[in-house]
């Protein structure tokens, strides 16, 4: 979408910050996101690395260096360690200078499903401050093929399930829905794809089939996101006057 930070302000309702995902963002400049955004415009946090993706995934690179919270060899996979709980309270803060009321928690294929893994993750986000934040999960790699335990796990931490609806549907129902679309195609995610007008449509129709009650949240996580986004808005206006 042309025109920055203003035509998102001006034209959608909420967005979700990914440079938080690499590293904290300095203070200063999420105060300032806050006052350029409009009264009741939303920013959603994607909770940064440092509490699900170990050092040794790929995804350090592009944060440029490993925080100082202590061993490194303690951060990530959303373990009960010191540091991943330091991560926690430098991502509550984020939240609260911009006022969010939502944060994703992406877990990396290397977030096996198991035991031992359902054990440390129920542990570390049992004790964690949360404030008013909602908490979504999307999990990554062989967890999308036990939804059992997805569903499980949601009621047990009263966490959203986070999916992409043209691959699958939520494995535990709550207030919230949160759908983030990562292109359609053979793979889990194809950042290239720009969805076609049948392909709004049909989303358009997933969304129309919901509870009007539920709060909804449409992400677009493709090379068009903000263009996409901007394009099922106004679908979804014109279907509805």
């Amino acid at each position: 979408m042309r025109g920055g930070k203003k035509a998102h302000f001006s034209e959608l309702d909420a967005i979700e910050l990914q440079s938080t995902f690499y590293r904290p963002i300095p203070f200063e400049t999420l105060e300032r996101y806050r006052r350029e955004a409009p009264a009741g415009f939303e920013f959603v946090v994607k909770a940064w690395q440092a509490i699900t993706h170990p050092v040794s995934s790929p995804t350090w690179k592009k944060a440029g260096k490993v925080p100082e919270l202590g061993d490194p060899c303690c951060l990530g996979h959303l373990r009960p360690t010191p540091e991943n709980f330091k991560a926690w309270d430098l991502i509550l803060e984020e939240c609260i200078l911009l006022g969010s009321r939502f944060v994703v928690i992406q877990t990396p294929p290397s977030f096996g499903c198991n035991e031992n893994t359902m054990s440390e993750m129920i542990s570390f986000l049992s004790k964690i401050e949360r404030s008013t934040l909602t908490l979504g999960w999307e999990p990554r790699g062989e967890w999308n093929q036990h939804p059992d335990h997805i569903g499980r796990i949601c009621e047990r931490l009263s966490l959203v399930h986070i999916v992409d609806p043209f691959r699958r549907f939520p494995a535990y129902e709550s207030e919230v829905i949160y759908f983030r679309l990562h292109g359609i195609g053979a793979c889990e995610t194809n950042y290239k794809y720009r969805y076609s007008d049948a392909d709004l449509s049909r989303l358009n129709s997933i969304i129309s089939s919901l509870t009007e009650s539920k709060k909804i949240y449409i992400m677009f996580n493709n090379v068009s996101m903000g263009n996409d986004a901007l394009r099922l808005k106004t679908m979804i206006k014109s279907l509805k006057s």
